[in-house]
């Protein structure tokens, strides 16, 4: 799940919501409903997510092992 997988990355670099939104210019709420799965995102903004914790979109989309 993307969700899931944004909030690993996250958290790895001990990042607050704030922290990543500042860095891809998405409202912090916002990220935490995508975290929670309660929205979808749209490509552009799953590029956006990426870019801002600096790792591939493949990496956010691939499924947890």
């Amino acid at each position: 799940m993307f969700g899931r997988r944004l909030r690993e990355e996250r958290k790895l670099r001990d990042w607050t919501l704030e922290d990543l939104g500042e860095r891809c210019a998405l409202a912090w709420n916002y990220i935490a409903d995508v975290e929670r799965g309660e929205r979808n995102v749209t490509i552009d903004t799953a590029a956006k997510l990426a870019g801002g914790l600096g790792v591939p979109l493949w990496q956010l989309l691939r499924s947890s092992e």
